[in-house]
């Protein structure tokens, strides 16, 4: 009767929509609009960035972090739901509850690195104020993004074709907070996710990706080769921890360069050798070992924890000392992120389209925001997009919302001439801001992308 009459013309808007939606898409309409509304939110942006790089802090400890976030969701009248198992995660859903959802997602903490002062957030006065914390992984970047892609969607939810959940995570940098978030249900409901991360290796304004392995699995040990010290003068009378471990070094090398495919990424790196205090004619009694393994592979990561122990233990016993306890491996080691093919393929048509709306020379634009100190006329800062060759060996806890639902992790390149190609991790570290509006943009066109091509 009348509630059939009803639910079919419900369907036909819905179908007229999306049809409608996907002609706008093929004429770049859609994509240029976005462009455009992103970078007249490039002010707001700024500030919401340089506001959260003044508050940084360490996993699980995003308290303020968390709370000046919610603050802006607030203002777009956004509501949202915290995960408790987290501490300081939570996420928000904007649409109307029909239809397919898909998720958004940022990192939130920040690094145990010490902010110069002389750096360029110091000389502007938005620098870290908490001793010894910085954000310099661009993690307030990432969660400016998506505050702003918020804010886009928010102002399209009527007209959405689903739902799209957006997820701020702490505890990114070790500490595992991707799988709390799991664990706790955050995709329950969820049909794709798709996350970024902004990247110094690339030119400003390029987006790339790929399918497949696209960051290494990772995990962190620790182990304590236990000798007999002595007298530095008597060595023969020791039995000596220090040589044991050279030999245990040099010993697990060929797990790498002998034992694992050369088609294969894999490192074994030992970062920490520590003897202690110790004095320069005392052989210590035991020496700590400490570093990284890690493979595009999960299975070959499981075979280099097994062959690190098995080096370890062979190798200490052949000079007289001995492990005794096994590695000490990290409490929640990461995963192999690999990208879905179809999310990958979806995430370089969008950045295609994007790169082809903004009618730049041969496909190409100037993304400099007004104000913008890049140099536009250098071709640093023109928008791109590529299909990245090879996978990172850096790792992500973004690998376990793939290990869940279909998923695709992308990078958006902020190198310039002016510092903004300084590694992660590094007290150095610069975020290029004229990115930010790309990364709205790219955000909210893959959710509409996604929302259109899983309809019913």
């Amino acid at each position: 009767g009348l509630q059939l009459e009803m639910a079919s013309l419900r369907q036909a808007f819905t179908l007229c929509v999306l049809a409608l939606s996907l002609a706008a898409c093929a004429d770049g309409d859609v994509d240029a609009s976005l462009l455009a509304e992103a970078h007249s939110m490039q002010p707001w942006l700024v500030d919401i960035r340089r506001e959260l790089h003044t508050i940084p802090e360490l996993a699980f400890t995003e308290h303020k972090t968390s709370a000046f976030i919610k603050s802006q969701l607030d203002l777009l009248s956004i509501s949202y739901t915290d995960i408790k198992e987290s501490v300081t995660g939570f996420y928000a859903d904007i649409g109307t509850g029909e239809g397919p959802m898909f998720a958004l997602r940022a990192d939130m903490d920040a690094l145990p690195i010490q902010e110069p002062l002389d750096s360029l957030a110091a000389l502007g006065g938005w620098a870290s104020k908490t001793d010894g914390c910085m954000h310099a992984c661009g993690h307030d970047g990432h969660v400016t993004m998506l505050l702003g892609a918020a804010r886009v969607l928010k102002a399209r939810e009527s007209v959405l074709l689903g739902r799209v959940r957006i997820v701020f995570q702490p505890g990114e940098e070790g500490g595992g907070g991707a799988k709390k978030m799991v664990d706790a249900g955050v995709l329950k409901g969820v049909a794709g996710i798709s996350g970024l991360h902004v990247w110094p290796g690339l030119h400003l304004g390029t987006i790339g990706t790929k399918a497949g392995a696209i960051m290494a699995g990772s995990d962190r040990f620790a182990v304590r080769i236990h000798g007999r010290g002595g007298h530095g003068a008597m060595p023969h009378l020791a039995a000596d921890p220090v040589v044991a471990a050279s030999a245990i070094v040099m010993a697990l090398q060929p797990l790498v360069s002998r034992e694992t495919s050369p088609t294969e990424g894999a490192v074994v790196t030992v970062a920490v050798f520590n003897t202690g205090a110790g004095a320069n004619n005392v052989i210590p009694d035991s020496v700590e070992l400490q570093g990284t393994i890690r493979s595009l592979s999960d299975a070959n990561m499981d075979r280099l924890r097994r062959r690190f122990t098995e080096v370890a233990v062979g190798t200490a016993a052949v000079y007289g000392c001995r492990v005794e306890d096994l590695p000490d491996w990290a409490d929640i080691p990461y995963p192999t992120t690999v990208n879905d093919a179809g999310m990958a393929k979806m995430v370089m048509t969008v950045a295609d389209r994007l790169v082809s709306s903004a009618q730049g020379e041969a496909g190409k634009t100037c993304m400099c925001a007004p104000g913008s100190t890049a140099d536009c006329s250098s071709g640093s800062s023109t928008l791109s997009s590529m299909l990245l060759e090879d996978p990172f060996m850096v790792a992500e806890d973004f690998a376990f919302y793939g290990k869940e639902v279909p998923a695709v992790f992308s990078f958006i390149g902020i190198a310039t001439e002016h510092g903004t190609n300084v590694s992660l991790h590094s007290a150095r570290f610069q975020l290029a801001e004229d990115v930010l509006p790309l990364g709205v943009a790219l955000h909210v066109a893959t959710a509409l992308q996604f929302l259109a091509q899983h309809q019913s």
